[in-house]
């Protein structure tokens, strides 16, 4: 006897009926993903470029913040804006003529000061040998008490317990200044020596880098030239800036606008800020 066996499978056009069917179902599938993933996608792109921006305004708002009151300037050229200020670490009372005590160490703008004492101690923050010391700052066009210029602000040379030494090579920086401008409630503010004045560069319409340079001493008059200094990119290869300072905007307050704009893969993110500088000597 003989047993026939049939065998079972797909035919050609089965399988391509089949291959044809999955392609549709994942190309309909395709469409309802592909928008919400890319959706997706450019919202970690905004986010991500939303807070570079928004760390590199923290950083700027910061350092302006601890300016030296009146030390704040903005200049512009064809590519930059340049934000210049002095930065400072703290500040105290000295120890003046006026203020009741009958010994001690004072700090005379009559006559050249070797060494004065800090009423209730050292800042918190310290006071360090190189360190500069400033005495009622009103900014640049009021010499002597623009410390830019240097005429009221002399560098420590020394410091013992609450008692700062100054420097001997210009212990006549406060008793040759004329008119005296000793200020009014006897503070003075604490410059570090090894940050000195700061500018941050940002370009105004190629995009590039946002960089912050500090050491390079002070100038009289603002440059816009790179300064030769140490350096470090706050935001790097996609930044845009636009700049704006009104030293007095508000009494003894100054506002400084802050406008920031990355741009990454055609798309752009602006914030803006404005930073209160308080200007009181």
């Amino acid at each position: 006897m003989i047993t026939s066996k049939t065998q079972r499978g797909f035919t050609l056009v089965e399988a391509i009926i089949v291959i044809v069917i999955t392609g549709i179902l994942a190309a309909i599938v395709g469409i309802f993903i592909a928008k919400p993933a890319q959706g997706y996608s450019d919202s970690v792109r905004r986010a991500d470029m939303t807070e570079a921006a928004d760390a590199a305004l923290r950083r700027l708002a910061r350092d302006v913040r601890l300016a030296l009151p009146n030390s704040v300037r903005v200049a512009s050229d064809a590519t930059n804006f340049y934000l210049e200020f002095i930065m400072t670490s703290g500040g105290g009372r000295y120890r003046d003529v006026s203020d009741g005590s009958s010994s001690g160490n004072f700090l005379s703008f009559n006559s050249n000061t070797t060494q004065f004492d800090v009423l209730g101690g050292l800042p918190a923050t310290g006071v360090n040998v190189g360190d500069f010391i400033v005495v009622y700052n009103l900014g640049p066009g009021y010499a002597p008490a623009d410390a830019y210029t240097g005429g009221n602000r002399i560098q420590v040379g020394g410091i013992n317990a609450a008692t700062i030494t100054l420097s001997g090579a210009n212990q006549t920086v406060f008793s040759s200044q004329t008119p005296p401008l000793p200020s009014p409630n006897a503070r003075f503010q604490v410059v570090p020596g090894n940050v000195q004045a700061v500018t941050y560069i940002c370009p105004r319409q190629i995009i590039g880098n946002v960089t912050r340079y500090w050491n390079y001493g002070f100038n009289q008059n603002q440059s816009t030239a790179v300064p030769v200094a140490g350096s470090s990119s706050i935001l790097t290869g996609n930044a845009t800036c636009l700049l704006d300072y009104s030293a007095a905007a508000i009494g003894r307050n100054g506002l400084l606008y802050v406008q920031l704009t990355l741009t990454n893969n055609g798309e752009s993110v602006s914030l803006f800020q404005q930073i209160h500088v308080d200007n009181s000597p």
